[in-house]
């Protein structure tokens, strides 16, 4: 099976090399982004998957767009199937052509839930039992291709992008190679996706990490790992953007002073008040709802400090707003 492989980011890089690691397949090409300028120099850089492909020998094509040029010169290396994993541009119909086999792609969600470019993010966001990972046909329509292989990983309701983006970039390898020898043996078979099931998600945007302190404990602490480490969720403390990076969950709301009834106390703080400091959660901080604990936050131009560092630092926080 000759593949011609389409990829931009690092995620894609465990997918190019799992393939170049078989022999009964022959990588004939590379097609990913042009370098873009990236540091403070501002310098070319060539993509994730560009080095990787350098390094590996292969043949690299980086065309501003997927026009006439750059089908003739993916027509050249006589590829029988296109492997796309984040490549980061939609294939029209007369680029897949090219292909016998026509084109699969790796979408790390359980299609149809959660087509588009940030999944995983969506997938914590959304509260979902399960992570997952989807080996589909390419389509003309965005992640909406017949279903080829899926992985499924239960989730525990601590896991971040951070955490379930390596792992579904490796596992993801896996995937692809096994679907490519299903094609190549006849043995896989493409299920249609059922369109009426299906959910979409945008592109990540830096203020989409805007914490509403008014919003129930669940909703931000999944906000806090959805965007670990992009865009990161955030708030503000004395005038400063604050990251927080990682949370210890949902806890129920601190009990007052003795005689204190416990919920005329909780009632007097405000959403986004800190209201004590626990020594196995955290900064617990009032939000609609719940308490959240706080474990993992960064000032903003400051280094990135687990809780205890951060109190030592700040002073005493208990009674202080975030977002105020």
């Amino acid at each position: 099976m000759r593949i011609l492989f389409a990829g931009t980011p690092e995620f894609a890089v465990p997918s190019l090399r799992a393939l170049a690691r078989r022999a009964d397949i022959e990588l004939v090409g590379v097609l990913t982004a042009p370098a873009r300028p990236a540091g403070r120099g501002r310098r070319l850089q060539p993509s994730p998957v560009a080095a990787a492909a350098a390094e590996l020998g292969l043949p690299v094509l980086t065309p501003q767009r997927l026009g006439r040029e750059a089908r003739e010169q993916a027509a050249a290396l006589g590829a029988d199937l296109l492997v796309v994993v984040a490549y980061g541009r939609i294939f029209g119909p007369k680029f897949l052509e090219l292909f016998a086999h026509g084109g699969i792609n790796l979408h790390p969600s359980l299609l149809p839930r959660h087509r588009g470019p940030a999944p995983i993010p969506a997938t914590i966001l959304s509260g979902d039992a399960e992570a997952g990972l989807t080996v589909q046909q390419l389509a003309l329509e965005m992640d909406a291709g017949d279903i080829l292989l899926q992985e499924r990983r239960r989730l525990e309701g601590s896991e971040t992008t951070a955490v379930l983006y390596p792992w579904a970039a490796e596992t993801g390898a896996e995937l692809v190679v096994q679907a490519v020898q299903g094609i190549a043996d006849g043995t896989v078979r493409p299920q249609p996706q059922d369109h009426d099931l299906a959910t979409y998600c945008g592109l990540l945007q830096k203020d989409d990490g805007a914490i509403d302190w008014f919003r129930p404990a669940e909703e931000i602490d999944r906000l806090i790992r959805a965007y670990n480490p992009y865009p990161g969720a955030f708030t503000s403390l004395d005038g400063q953007k604050l990251t927080l990076w990682e949370s210890s969950g949902v806890h129920p709301l601190p009990a007052g002073d003795p005689g204190e009834d416990s919920s005329t106390a909780s009632a007097a703080c405000r959403p986004g008040q800190v209201l004590q400091i626990d020594r196995q959660h955290g900064i617990l901080v009032q939000t609609g709802t719940q308490a959240l604990g706080i474990t993992q936050l960064q000032l903003a131009h400051k280094k990135n400090l687990d809780w205890r560092s951060f109190c030592n630092g700040a002073g005493d926080l208990t009674g202080r707003i975030f977002g105020g």
